[in-house]
C-alpha cells in the first residue's frame, strides 16, 4: 500500500501543465473548500445613541455569471447600462433589525424578493434607512422604518446610480432627492459595431501632464457620448409615502450634499471638455446653490479641466478645492486654495489657505486659517474650537492645528507635530457627537476633548481614551485596554458623559462581537451581538507574532501560523509559505514598529495564505518588508537588497524555531506583493516556488511614478531598470504561478503587465504558468473564480514547494549575482 501511494504522488506531481490548458473551473481541496464555504457574519450598524442595531446579510462572493453581466468601462467607472448601476457593486440580500439590548435579531417585512441592497442611507433623525434594490432591469429606492421593522418601495427601477450618490436625505427625514433616469436618453452606442467617422485625435501643447497610468478611460468619441448619455440623470425629489415631484431637469449631476439647517443643497455637475487621460472626477464642474424647491441661488465653484498639473504626489489644482459644509454652523460653506500653485517644487511658508462664506454665499471670503502641508480635514466644534488637519507625503510628516473659526488674526495653535508612520506615537482621532443638525462635531467637555486610539506601543497593542485640555495642551490617559489574550477594538462612543463606548472584541479562536463598555466602571461589558465562529476547523492552529532582524539592525516582525495538528515538541520539519506587502518608510524608526496583533481572529478571506494551515504548511503571514530611504536617499534606491534582506531574515527567524525545511519555502504576495514575489525569485535563491497575483512587472509601463515612487522614469532611468523585473526575467529560474483578472482595473496593473512577462519567461525557458481570470478585476470576487485561484495555488504549492526535490539549493546562497 505504501509503494502504491508513493506511485500515485509521483504521477500526480509529475503531470505536467500543458502550454495552454483548456479547465472548466476547479475546486481545491476539502479542508480548503470548507472554509471557503463558511458562512459571513453581518455588518452591523449602530444608531449614534447605541439605541437600535441594523445588520445587513451578504454572501462572501459574487458568481461568475453576475460578472458576466453587461459592463460598460468609461472615465474610470464601471457601469452595468441594462441597470444604471455600477458593475461592481457589492450586494447585500438581506436585513434584520434589533434593539441593542436585545440578543435576538427581527426579520425585516415587505423586503422584496431575491433582494440585491446596496447604497445605505440613514435618515437625519436616525429613525428610517434609505436604500437602493437592483432588479433585472433597474434600480429602485426603498426605506426601512426601523422602529416598525417593515420596509417598502418608493420608485420604480428608474434610478440611475451611475454616478453614485443616487440618494440624499433632506432635513426633514421625510423626503429625498433621488437622481432618476432622464426621459429623453439617446440609445448607446454599440462600439465594437460602430462604424468611425475618423480618426481620434489627442493633443499636447506644451505643457506638461504627468498623470498616472489611469485605466477605464474614455477612448473615443463614442465613449464620450455612451459616458454623458449615463451620466445624465434628472433630480426627483420623492416623498416617503411615495411621492414623486420634479426638482432640477437633466445635467450630469455628481455631489449632492444639504446644509446642516437643511434650507440649502448644494450640487455639482460635470461639464465638457471630457478628456482621454484622467478619469470623470477630473473633468470639468461646477457646484450650485439651491434651495429646497430647487431654485437655483448661486453658483459657487467652477473647475476647469484638471489634466496637467504639476510633478509630484502632493500636487493639486489650483482654485477652489475639498468644498464643504461647516457642520457646527447652518448654512455655511468651507474650502480650501493652494498658495503654492499646486506645485510642491515651490518653496513657501504655507501650502494652502481655508475660507469660508456663510448664506448668501456672496462677498468676500473670510479666511480661517493657513497649513504648512496641503490641508486635509477639519473637525468642527463650537465658534471658537476647531481642528485641522494637514500632511506632507515627501517627509511624511502630518500636523493638527486647533485654531479658532471666529478669529483668523488668533494664531492656530499646532496640537500635534509628527511622522504619521510612526504608530507608536499615534494621538488617536477625537471623539465626536451629533448636534442640533445631526451633525458630527467635536465633543467638547469642561474644556476638554477626548480621542480614542489603537494603542500600538512596544509592549503590544493596549488602545486607549485620552482626555485632551484644550487649555493645557495635556492629554490624560483615562482608560486603557487591559486585555492580553484578546484584541478589543475601540469603534464609537456612545456617552462621554457616562463613558459609555461601543467597542468590538475578539480572539484568535473568538469570533469578533460588539459590546458596549463603560470605561468608568472595571470590567463593565454589555453584549450586543453574538455571532458563532464558523471557522472552528482552524481553532487548534497555533498562532503567535514572532519578532526578528534585518541584517541591518532593523526591527522586523511577521504572523506564524503552525499546521493544524502540529506537534511544536517534536518540531516536525515542514514546508513554508511566505506572504508579504512591501511598504517604503522614510525613518528605521517608523519601519521597526511592531502593529500586528497575536490576538486578532484568524480569518481566511480569499486572497489569504492561512487556508494552507490545513494541507501541512507552516505559514508567515503579513511578513514586514519595509523598504526605507533615509534623508536625501530615496527608498527604492536600495529596493532590491533590503527586499532581500527582508525575506533571509524572515526565513532564517522560523527556521531557528526549527519549524520548516528552508528548501521547501514559497513565497506569494498581491498587487505591489506581486512585484516584491517576481523580484525575489529574480535576485535571490531563497525561494522553491512563487505565487505573484495581479502584479506589475515592467515600470517603463508605468513612467510617471508608481506606488510611492514620485520620479519619473526620466528623472531615474536606473531605478525604474533596475526594479523591473521584466528587465531580469533571464535570472528568473524558479517556477513562478502569475495569476491576473481579465479585467483589472487598478491604476498601472492592467493585464498586459502579466501577460508580456509571461511572454518573456517562456520565451526564456524559466518554469512559469499564467492564469487569466474571466471577468474578474484587481480584487477577484466570483466565487468560481476564488475556488479556481486556490486550487491553482494548491496545486502549484503542492508540485513546486511541498513536494520539491531536497537540498536542490544551498541555503547559504540567498543572493543571486
Amino acid at each position: 500500500m505504501k509503494n502504491l501511494s508513493s506511485i500515485f504522488c509521483f504521477l500526480l506531481f509529475s503531470i505536467p501543465f500543458f502550454a495552454q490548458d483548456k479547465l472548466t473551473y476547479q475546486q481545491p481541496p476539502e479542508e480548503i473548500l470548507s472554509l471557503v464555504d463558511a458562512p459571513l457574519a453581518p455588518s452591523v450598524f449602530i444608531d449614534s445613541k447605541g439605541e437600535n442595531v441594523v445588520l445587513l446579510y451578504r454572501d462572501a462572493y459574487k458568481s461568475i455569471s453576475e460578472l458576466s453581466e453587461t459592463e460598460l468601462r468609461l472615465a474610470g467607472l464601471r457601469i452595468n447600462p441594462k441597470t444604471n448601476i455600477g458593475s461592481r457593486t457589492n450586494y447585500y440580500n438581506n436585513l434584520k433589525v434589533k434593539k441593542a439590548s436585545d440578543k435576538d435579531a427581527k426579520s425585516i417585512s415587505g423586503l422584496p424578493n431575491n433582494a440585491r441592497l446596496s447604497s445605505f442611507d440613514l435618515s437625519p433623525n436616525e429613525k428610517m434607512f434609505a436604500f437602493l434594490n437592483t432588479t433585472a432591469s433597474g434600480v429602485e429606492v426603498w426605506v426601512l422604518d426601523i422602529e416598525k421593522a417593515s420596509a417598502k418601495k418608493l420608485t420604480p427601477a428608474q434610478v440611475n446610480a451611475n454616478m453614485r450618490n443616487a440618494i440624499t436625505w433632506f432635513e426633514d427625514s421625510k423626503n429625498l432627492l433621488v437622481k432618476m433616469l432622464p426621459k429623453n436618453r439617446k440609445e448607446l452606442i454599440n462600439t465594437s459595431e460602430a462604424v468611425p467617422e475618423g480618426p481620434t485625435v489627442s493633443v499636447s501643447e506644451g505643457e506638461k501632464a504627468q498623470n498616472r497610468t489611469y485605466q477605464d478611460l474614455l477612448k473615443n468619441p463614442n465613449d464620450e457620448q455612451n459616458f454623458e448619455q449615463l451620466a445624465y440623470s434628472e433630480i426627483k425629489k420623492v416623498s416617503i409615502d411615495g411621492t414623486i415631484t420634479d426638482f432640477l431637469p437633466r445635467n450630469m449631476y455628481n455631489d449632492i450634499s444639504f446644509s446642516p439647517n437643511g434650507k440649502f443643497v448644494m450640487i455639482s455637475h460635470i461639464k465638457r471638455p471630457f478628456s482621454y487621460l484622467v478619469p470623470y472626477y477630473r473633468f470639468p464642474f461646477e457646484s450650485n446653490i439651491y434651495d429646497t424647491s430647487g431654485k437655483l441661488l448661486q453658483q459657487v465653484n467652477d473647475v476647469a479641466l484638471s489634466e496637467v498639473r504639476p510633478k509630484g504626489f502632493m500636487a493639486t489644482r489650483t482654485g477652489k478645492r475639498d468644498m464643504d459644509w461647516r457642520d457646527d454652523k447652518p448654512a455655511t460653506l468651507y474650502w480650501a486654495e493652494a498658495l503654492d500653485s499646486g506645485d510642491p517644487e515651490i518653496k513657501v511658508e504655507y501650502r494652502d489657505a481655508i475660507y469660508e462664506v456663510a448664506a448668501p454665499f456672496i462677498g468676500k471670503p473670510n479666511l480661517l486659517l493657513k497649513t504648512k502641508n496641503r490641508f486635509s480635514d477639519i473637525d468642527w466644534g463650537t465658534d471658537n474650537i476647531a481642528m485641522a488637519y494637514d500632511y506632507w507625503w515627501n517627509d511624511r510628516n502630518a500636523k493638527t492645528y486647533q485654531f479658532n473659526p471666529s478669529n483668523a488674526s488668533e494664531t492656530p495653535i499646532i496640537v500635534h507635530d509628527r511622522n504619521y508612520q510612526d504608530r507608536y506615537s499615534h494621538p488617536g482621532t477625537f471623539v465626536k457627537k451629533k448636534n442640533q443638525y445631526n451633525r458630527s462635531v467635536l465633543e467638547i467637555i469642561d474644556g476638554s476633548l477626548f480621542a480614542m486610539g489603537d494603542g500600538f506601543s512596544e509592549k503590544g497593542q493596549f488602545p486607549f481614551v485620552d482626555k485632551f485640555n484644550l487649555k493645557t495642551q495635556k492629554a490624560e490617559r483615562i482608560y486603557e485596554s487591559k486585555f492580553t489574550d484578546k484584541l478589543e477594538d475601540l469603534r464609537t462612543a456612545i456617552d462621554m458623559k457616562k463613558g459609555k463606548i461601543l467597542v468590538r472584541i475578539e480572539s484568535q479562536n473568538e469570533y469578533p462581537n460588539y459590546f458596549f463598555r463603560n470605561i468608568y466602571k472595571e470590567n463593565d461589558l454589555t453584549p450586543v451581538t453574538s455571532f458563532d465562529n464558523p471557522y472552528k476547523s482552524l481553532s487548534s492552529v497555533h498562532k503567535e507574532v514572532i519578532s526578528y532582524k534585518r541584517d541591518d539592525g532593523l526591527d522586523l516582525q511577521g504572523t506564524l501560523y503552525l499546521p493544524v495538528g502540529y506537534d511544536m515538541a517534536k518540531k516536525e520539519k515542514m514546508p513554508m509559505i511566505l506572504w508579504a506587502y512591501p511598504r517604503e518608510f522614510k525613518d528605521k524608526n517608523s519601519a521597526s514598529q511592531n502593529t500586528t496583533n497575536p490576538n486578532e481572529f484568524i480569518y481566511p478571506y480569499y486572497g489569504s495564505p492561512i487556508y494552507w494551515v490545513t494541507r501541512g504548511y507552516v505559514v508567515l503571514d503579513d511578513a514586514a518588508f519595509p523598504i526605507v530611504g533615509e534623508g536625501d536617499e530615496q527608498p527604492n534606491d536600495t529596493f532590491r537588497s533590503q527586499l532581500v534582506g527582508n525575506a533571509k531574515a524572515a526565513i532564517d527567524a522560523v527556521d531557528a524555531l526549527g519549524y520548516i525545511d528552508r528548501n521547501r519555502v514559497g513565497v506569494g504576495g498581491h498587487s505591489y506583493g506581486a512585484f516584491m514575489v517576481a523580484n525575489l525569485l529574480s535576485h535571490s535563491n531563497l525561494f522553491a516556488a512563487g505565487i505573484a497575483r495581479s502584479g506589475a512587472y515592467n515600470r517603463t509601463l508605468t513612467p510617471f511614478g508608481f506606488q510611492s515612487e514620485e520620479r519619473s522614469y526620466w528623472d531615474s532611468p536606473e531605478t525604474y531598470y533596475t526594479m523591473s523585473p521584466f528587465m531580469h526575467a533571464d535570472k528568473m529560474k524558479t517556477p513562478l504561478l502569475l495569476v491576473h483578472g481579465e479585467a483589472d482595473n487598478n491604476s498601472g496593473t492592467y493585464p498586459l503587465q502579466s501577460e508580456r512577462y509571461f511572454n518573456a519567461l517562456k520565451g526564456l525557458g524559466a518554469t512559469a504558468r499564467l492564469v487569466m481570470l474571466p471577468k474578474e478585476s484587481h480584487g477577484y470576487r466570483a466565487k468560481e473564480s476564488i475556488l479556481h485561484l486556490l486550487w491553482e495555488q494548491d496545486t502549484w504549492l503542492e508540485k513546486y514547494v511541498k513536494n520539491r526535490e531536497a537540498n536542490r539549493i544551498s541555503p547559504s546562497s540567498e543572493l543571486k549575482k
